[in-house]
């Protein structure tokens, strides 16, 4: 069995066998490898870096005494820095897990996505957490920026967690039973560090003396930036970053604080990058210049096209992508596939493509060998131009028929538009196929793009990881086709353990089957329904099953984890159902993507289903599985225990020092901004004494649970944990019922509040987050929605329309309620606009659930109260095609076409000069009184027969348009009045 030691000098040799200079730790505190001088200094310029070395990473909110088994102030990493990223960096990673003795096809090893940004250095990168049995063990990231500076070359950082890898390799549940050295544990070396460390983060830190060291810090950097001294002064911008961490822990940065801290670090981050970097051009580059991967030139093809039509199979292969971007790439593809072969005269048949995590594959049937032959017409000058008065050719008819190298006389006619030309007709000869794909396939390469996009060491290439290999098949014979550094080939990969991981692929013919031979189940449907099928099936083994419908994002999540799934069961100690089923469940989704297994009853059994990646040892994988499930549960135990010992208040009081936005204010802020607004809602619905106590006692709790252990670690579960801390705390049911009801609806088809009082706070927090972001012009842009107003939006509609009680409040009032308790100016626009987005959110909802467009329009414009215009939208289903609706919408219609857009809804009876004036004036009038003050679609309906007779009636016997401008104006008004009427009720030209 390996001592840490002996691990730490294994991947020296390792790294050292691969070019990496071994560097030595950073002298100061850091936080993590990254920080070192020789990461964020090195990735910056042009010139090449190979580097490794541990790095003690020092990291005081992560202090727990000693106690918890997984959590230390100062834990060590091994940092690997490659640049330019190599192109093969995923398998040297796998080649020093092998060093380090780990047998890579019984365990399951997957690159799972992680977005990697340090908000205080300006530094963020793209890549995966590296996890081994379900263990995240490494940290993998291809640095994009770094100090607010676009890197280029992009460097591939490698961050190994040491004592997580040490845990399992030696099979001990706390990092004190890790074995350093030979008859030494990590414990002994460094257990009582870690006990007075914490203390000193967590208990003894003198804040007064941290402030100091933080601005003392921060100006000596400054000063060294001044003096052009790079690297002194990238020292004190590191003891910055660590005082202000002690800070932190001791909970002594408010708000306000954070964010000035966070951008004077981020400032001078970016001054040394970019000073570093000057200095090193100024050096002439010591260390040389990396260059750009060379472009791939493509083999001159003397392989004849097929004969006949023939499949095509064209694969592009990428390392892991995340999984929304697994279907998302797929449906690209297809789509730039149909339009580029659109433009061709190449006749084919289907076009079918599906994708895993590492490849998307088209597959196009019946391609022919070659376009069809066409006829081609140049059209030249006007035939009044080409030949005199006596029919002989001018010059501009021979110089055209020169240009396109034929004689006069060979010269035709033809008409375009009113006139007729000489032309050239030709037939040209399809082009072979495999000539028209090599043109058109290099497009669905360079054309993809995905939410989030990096780029690597391939010029021109931008996507959402790095793509490796391309196969294009055409039959049996390769498109010969190449795209920046990558050449179309028939090579393909498979499974990186697999006993030869590349492939040759003898032709498109059947590529799916080839594919599931080695392993890779290409198409999404056809793996989702391996692991539904399996997952059961496992399940039903032990007497329970897994809620398919429940967790179905879940599912789909895993079917684009893996290229082959491979079911596992595992356990976990029944004592841990003493715990909240959320708790448990939310650490089985969200951290680990396990399948909860229930039993008949819907109630959690000690069991999960994990999903593997391919054939492994499914024992050391279901150990492995069972082991990280055991420490993620010892946290969540340990976080309980910390959060029932601390007060309701003590919890509250902390979010004082979380961020909401740095214009908004603090947590603290919003929650009492979300108290105040709820009180006011209050006052304008039906709200018994119960629920009025149980708003008062909750609005005063409202967001308390932010501060606390458990959701600061799984944000998932806010509001479930309120509940659960204030019933134990001696809070009522009903206010622990409405705590939780605020945070609801999570997502889309969650359950709704409950309870009066925890609609009015779900309200209030909604309408909050709304009026506050739109302020400050924070909306969501194209699919990145960071604060979820998509989701407040339809929730606030939910709410709404769910409670009949609440029909007195609309979108309007909430929101402007909400503005005017913002701590920054909110103007009409902003509020409008917040407005219309939560009316698009409505519509699209109403749309989505089956609603015809038109009706869905009509009732809209009305929609200040979601509860009516789902009202009327019923009444209005139910009444169109009768003939009485049909015979009213046609009178509106009449009257609508006719009006000016200025006509105002007044009138004079005196000057009415005809009966059918009167008659249609009685019948306004009637109209007014049975729709009173809450304008009805059924009502308005009601009257249609004595009011349509009215307008017909009025229209066949009055000149509307009269002569006399007085009795113009007045019909119109007449007019007018009626249509303000229906307006209340419906859009009517929708209708039409």
């Amino acid at each position: 069995m390996p001592t840490m030691q002996d691990t730490l000098l294994t991947l020296n040799a390792y790294w050292a066998e691969q070019g990496c200079l071994i560097a030595q730790p950073m002298n100061s505190e850091v936080g993590a490898g990254t920080l070192n001088p020789a990461t964020f200094l090195r990735v910056q310029g042009p010139e090449p870096w190979r580097v490794a070395y541990p790095e003690p990473s020092v990291r005081p909110d992560d202090a727990r005494y000693g106690e918890n088994p997984n959590r230390l102030q100062t834990h060590t990493q091994y940092q690997v820095i490659l640049k330019p990223e190599p192109g093969n960096a995923q398998e040297l990673y796998l080649g020093s897990l092998r060093a380090l003795g780990i047998d890579i096809a019984a365990h399951d090893i997957r690159f799972v996505e992680d977005n990697w940004a340090s908000p205080a250095l300006g530094a963020w990168g793209l890549g995966w957490e590296v996890w081994l049995d379900g263990l995240e063990i490494t940290q993998f990231t291809y640095f994009q920026q770094a100090g607010g500076i676009a890197l280029d070359p992009v460097s591939v950082e490698i961050t190994y967690g040491m004592e997580r890898i040490l845990m399992a390799l030696q099979n001990v549940s706390h990092f004190k039973d890790i074995s350093y050295a030979p008859g030494v544990s990590y414990g002994e070396i460094f257990g009582q560090a870690e006990y007075e460390m914490s203390r000193y983060y967590l208990d003894d830190a003198d804040v007064r003396t941290q402030h100091a060291l933080f601005e003392t810090y921060a100006e000596e950097a400054r000063r060294m930036l001044d003096a052009r001294l790079p690297v002194p002064a990238y020292t004190y911008v590191l003891k910055c970053s660590h005082t202000f961490n002690v800070l932190d822990a001791r909970g002594a940065i408010s708000t306000t604080e954070r964010a000035r801290a966070f951008a004077r670090m981020r400032a001078l981050a970016h001054d040394v990058a970019g000073l570093w970097a000057a200095r090193r051009a100024e050096l002439g580059h010591p260390l040389g210049s990396a260059g750009a991967a060379p472009a791939a030139q493509p083999a001159p093809s003397t392989e004849p096209a097929p004969a006949g039509p023939a499949t095509l199979a064209f694969e592009i292969g990428v390392e892991e992508m995340p999984p929304a971007e697994v279907g998302r790439s797929a449906r690209a593809v297809e789509e730039a596939l149909a339009e580029k072969l659109a433009g061709t005269r190449l006749r084919h048949g289907t076009i079918s493509v599906v994708a895993t995590p590492r490849r998307v594959v088209a597959l196009v049937e019946d391609v022919a060998a070659q376009e069809e032959d066409h006829l081609r017409t140049v059209r030249g000058p006007r035939v009044s131009g080409a030949f005199d008065a006596q029919g002989n050719a001018t010059e501009a008819a021979r110089g055209f028929a020169r240009s396109q190298g034929v004689e006069v006389a060979d010269l035709d006619r033809a008409v375009f538009g009113a006139h007729e030309h000489v032309v050239v007709t030709r037939r040209v000869s399809g082009r072979p196929a495999l000539e028209v794909l090599a043109e058109i396939l290099p497009a669905s390469v360079t054309g993809l793009r995905a939410e989030k996009n990096m780029r690597w060491n391939a010029p021109g290439l931008v996507f959402t990881r790095p793509i490796r290999w391309l196969l294009a098949l055409l039959g049996d014979r390769i498109v010969p086709f190449t795209v920046s550094s990558l050449s179309a080939g028939r090579t393909t990969q498979v499974h990186r353990d697999a006993p030869s991981p590349t492939v040759e692929v003898p032709s498109a013919e059947g590529y799916p089957a080839f594919l599931a031979d080695h392993g890779i189940v290409a198409d999404a449907a056809e793996r989702r329904r391996l692991v539904e099928e399996g997952a059961g099936r496992l399940a039903a083994g032990i007497g329970g099953h897994v809620d398919l419908t429940k967790y179905s994002g879940l599912v789909a999540e895993i079917t684009d984890l893996v290229e082959q799934p491979v079911p596992v069961l595992g356990s976990f100690d029944p004592e841990y159902l003493q715990l909240p089923e959320a708790i448990l469940t939310t650490v089985m989704r969200k951290h680990q993507r396990y399948l909860p297994v229930q039993d008949a009853e819907g109630g959690l059994l000690p069991h999960f289903i994990a999903v593997a990646n391919g054939n492994c040892d499914e024992d050391v994988v279901r150990a492995g599985n069972e082991a990280v499930l055991r420490a993620r549960y010892e946290d969540a135990a340990f976080f309980w225990r910390a959060d029932l010992a601390t007060a309701l208040t003590e919890m509250r009081d902390k979010l004082d020092l979380l961020t909401f936005e740095e214009r908004l204010g603090s947590m603290a802020d919003r929650a009492g901004r979300i108290a105040a607004l709820a009180a006011h809602l209050a006052e304008s619905v039906e709200l018994g004494p119960a629920d009025r106590h149980a708003l008062d006692r909750a609005s005063r709790l409202a967001k308390f649970d932010l501060g606390s252990q458990m959701v600061t670690e799984l944000s998932g579960l806010a509001g479930v944990m309120a509940a659960e801390y204030a019933v134990r705390a001696g809070e009522e049911d009903a206010v622990g019922t409405a705590l939780l009801d605020m945070e609801l609806p999570r997502f889309t088809g969650d359950r709704l509040p409950a309870t009066g009082a925890g609609a009015l706070l779900a309200l209030a927090d909604r309408f909050d987050l709304l009026a506050g972001l739109f302020a400050i012009g924070s909306v969501p842009t194209g699919s990145s929605d960071p604060y979820g107003l998509r989701r407040s939006a339809l929730g606030v509609v939910r709410i709404l329309c769910s409670r009949r009680e609440f029909a007195s409040l609309t979108l309007e009032s909430g929101l402007l309620a909400a503005a005017e308790r913002q701590p920054v100016p909110c103007s009409k626009e902003a509020l409008e606009d917040a407005r219309q987005f939560v009316l698009r959110r409505f519509e699209q909802q109403l749309i989505d659930n089956g609603r015809p467009i038109a009706q869905v329009r009509a009732v809209l414009p009305h929609a200040g109260s979601p509860s009516q215009a789902e009202r009327t939208l019923t009444q209005l289903d139910s009444l169109l095609e009768t003939p009485a609706f049909t015979a009213l919408v046609a009178a509106v219609q009449r009257v609508r076409r006719i009006l000016p857009k200025d006509a105002a809804p007044s009138f004079d009876p005196a000057l009415f000069t005809t009966a059918a004036e009167h008659e249609l004036h009685t019948a306004v009038e009637k109209l007014r009184t049975a729709l009173g003050d809450a304008p009805r679609l059924d009502r308005f309906a009601a009257e249609s027969a004595g009011l349509v007779t009215a307008v017909n009636g009025f229209f066949d016997q009055v000149m509307v348009m009269a002569e006399d401008p007085a009795q113009r104006t007045n019909r119109l008004g007449l007019l007018a009045a009626l249509h303000s009427q229906a307006e209340q009720v419906l859009a009517w030209d929708e209708l039409t």
